[in-house]
């Protein structure tokens, strides 16, 4: 089925504000609508850019006050905004080095609907493991996470390189993993994801420079603000019901959309 261009810019912009700092797989989402409804974008990864920069304003936007403390007192020493910087280097910085050597080899031999419907299933089973452990949370700040917790929850970031794993769920997993409350899983995973999603964005336009095309200007001008706009309203209520559902509900949710992504995967194929 193909639906109208501007219709399915509105429904993937959804999508992609829904899902990017929710644990459940962007990149799933996209997929399985994407094919549900025939999505074709504009020319080269503009379309997919203009999204995800649409979700990162949103978290710009929340945690602004926050951003600009941190941009203000990071050059003193032994600050909690300089800790809260050097973590957020700290934890980029695995994506970085590994996204720039691994991630054209990883997208062409694991971008495909199998891979991520076996990562959703998988990623869903550890997250309701975790979550179900008897942990006393050591660390309630994102200022308060060391340098080794910092580079682990980097790390986790790093496999979310794999199509399905997702890139929020892997850091929080990560840093619940670290005895990291939740709260501040949670931020640590949404404020990361500004360096580590500009990166990633920068870095494909560098590569799709020769095919990028402002055909299709209304579709990606409803994509970027239809994603802004829905991340704005997610992450504010990912941060007030955090704490009273946990991360289960997530889980069972990943492993549901996984199987079923299977069941119509053998039924098409």
């Amino acid at each position: 089925m193909e639906s109208h261009p501007l219709l399915a810019a509105l429904l993937m912009g959804i999508i992609e504000g829904l899902t990017e700092f929710l644990p459940i797989s962007s990149t799933g989402h996209l997929i399985l609508l994407g094919h549900a409804i025939g999505f074709r974008g504009p020319p080269g990864k503009v379309f997919e850019i203009a999204i995800q920069l649409g979700a990162i304003l949103a978290v710009v936007v929340i945690y602004w006050r926050r951003l600009l403390a941190v941009g203000l007192g990071m050059w003193r020493p032994r600050t909690a905004e300089r800790f809260y910087a050097t973590n957020i280097l700290l934890a980029f910085l695995p994506a970085m080095v590994l996204g720039a050597t691994l991630h054209s080899t990883i997208t062409s031999l694991l971008f495909n609907p199998w891979v991520v419907s076996v990562a959703l299933i998988l990623g869903g089973i550890a997250i309701i493991l975790i979550e179900r452990r008897v942990l006393t949370p050591s660390i309630h700040s994102v200022a308060e996470i060391g340098p080794l917790t910092a580079l682990l929850v980097g790390f986790g970031q790093a496999l979310a390189m794999i199509p399905g794993t997702s890139r929020s769920g892997a850091t929080i997993i990560t840093a619940l993993l670290c005895g990291v409350d939740r709260r501040a899983a949670a931020e640590f995973s949404f404020v990361l994801a500004i360096p580590t999603m500009l990166a990633a964005s920068a870095y494909s336009l560098l590569k799709a420079r020769h095919e990028l095309s402002l055909d299709g200007l209304g579709q990606i001008v409803i994509g970027f603000v239809t994603a802004f706009v829905v991340a704005l309203l997610v992450v504010r209520a990912v941060i007030a019901i955090i704490g009273r559902i946990g991360f289960t509900p997530f889980g069972w949710y990943r492993i549901g959309l996984g199987l079923v992504m299977l069941a119509a995967l053998a039924i098409a194929g």
